[in-house]
């Protein structure tokens, strides 16, 4: 078996061949208008026929029939855990997670040991993924060693590549140190990307604070904790004219903030996970920590807010949040455990499942959530369906139906909070840096 045949999904392989032909899929981008079922002609990497592909154009024929064909998805929001935690994760498992779910590209947060806050680091995981079927952007850590106390050296890390800058997990308590890394970033066209919480009011929450926090007996954390923050960053953005974008929205209050900041004129942008769109806090009963999460799950009227921010685009994008956690840090006493959720290979199943499905938003939101609008968040170039574009595509069977597994993901962590799920639609391939993988 070869290095590569390691860092696919269980299942899949890797063509060889310069010509593919996509034989009868759905071609759907929403941001063309297209959707049409045609034959795609590709060679060395670049759409050369759309429509009625020359009979001359020999190349291995993928049957494409019933299938749904659409820019490929993009997730910001990644943990690949690697360097540091190679126990969890590592950028070649973590690929191999992101084709199972249908994406071609992804975005890597710098929660890593020693923090992604240099071009060294940077470096390192790009040369990680060179090879694999998913494109890797490690996003840059905006204080030194996430520690909140003095700025990354970021112009050095945006000559380096870097796009995006953020301490996911850790929030900028400092309103003066926020303040000049959103200058900063304005100043060299980054998205600065924040996770909004107040920690001083979250010290030892576990879970949503409310009724079901209180029944179970459990540290509540606070929906106001994220919304001050939330609010605090969005005057700042105000003020410096810079782009701001929140991580991970979970509560009612927090989309309306960030709608009326808009409407205001505000450079503020979101995004939602399909977990906080798809479970609420009441799950928490069974004291199970598979669905301990930062920021912690909600109520209903919550995921019925985000679920309209989507929507309305007040929420431009669905990241993943992608937490990989090792089997025995998971299963311990749910004080003790740590947050996240493994969200990769089931992100398109429930978005399709849960939203589409049920006419909440349309699929041309849903992809334009899950494609496009991340792309152009992290000031990366668009991928268009059309002759001389280079091929970046998605396959999907939306109509396949499938039940979650936990032992059969393809992520080195198997801490699903969709385990025993029956959702619909799968991916049966990508295509991307100039070659098809998809199931055998």
């Amino acid at each position: 078996m070869s290095n590569n045949e390691h860092t696919l999904p269980t299942g899949w392989r890797e063509s060889k061949a310069h010509r593919i032909i996509l034989q009868g899929g759905r071609l759907f981008h929403p941001g063309m208008g297209l959707d049409k079922i045609a034959d795609l002609g590709i060679e060395n990497g670049i759409i050369k026929h759309i429509g009625d592909v020359p009979a001359d154009f020999q190349g291995e024929t993928i049957n494409c029939d019933g299938l749904l064909i659409t820019p490929g998805l993009f997730d910001m929001h990644v943990h690949l855990r690697e360097p540091g935690y190679e126990h969890k994760e590592t950028v070649r498992t973590g690929c191999s997670a992101a084709a199972a779910g249908g994406f071609t590209g992804i975005a890597c947060m710098p929660n890593t040991n020693p923090s992604t806050d240099n071009p060294g680091v940077v470096e390192f995981i790009r040369n990680q993924a060179i090879g694999l079927p998913v494109s890797v952007y490690p996003i840059a850590a905006t204080t030194k060693g996430r520690k909140g106390e003095t700025l990354t050296e970021m112009s050095e890390l945006v000559a380096a590549g870097v796009t995006a800058f953020s301490d996911d997990g850790s929030p900028i308590a400092s309103a003066d140190l926020m303040r000049r890394a959103l200058e900063y970033s304005n100043m060299l066209g980054a998205l600065l990307i924040e996770h909004c919480e107040e920690p001083t009011m979250t010290v030892g929450g576990i879970m949503h604070e409310g009724a079901v926090s209180t029944r179970l007996g459990l540290a509540g954390w606070p929906a106001v904790a994220e919304e001050i923050a939330i609010e605090r960053n969005i005057q700042l953005a105000e003020y410096t004219g810079a782009r701001l974008h929140c991580a991970h929205v979970s509560t009612a209050r927090g989309v309306q903030l960030i709608r009326n900041a808009k409407k205001k004129g505000v450079r503020v942008t979101a995004e939602a996970t399909p977990h906080h769109v798809s479970l609420d806090c009441s799950i928490l009963e069974n004291y199970d920590s598979e669905y301990k999460v930062n920021p912690p799950l909600r109520e209903s009227k919550d995921i019925e807010a985000i679920i309209a921010g989507l929507a309305d685009g007040t929420i431009e994008a669905i990241a993943t949040d992608h937490a990989p956690h090792a089997h025995d840090e998971k299963e311990v006493e749910l004080a003790l455990a740590p947050f996240g959720m493994v969200g990769l290979e089931t992100a398109f199943g429930v978005i399709l499942t849960e939203l589409v499905d049920t006419g909440r938003i349309s699929l041309s939101r849903a992809i334009d959530a899950m494609s496009l609008q991340p792309r152009r968040l992290m000031n990366l170039p668009e991928v268009l369906l059309e002759v001389g574009s280079v091929a970046n595509l998605s396959i999907f069977d939306t109509r396949e139906q499938w039940v979650v597994e936990r032992d059969a993901l393809n992520s080195k962590s198997h801490n699903t909070p969709f385990h025993g799920w029956k959702l619909t639609g799968k991916a049966r391939g990508i295509f991307n840096n100039g070659k098809y993988w998809g199931r055998r």
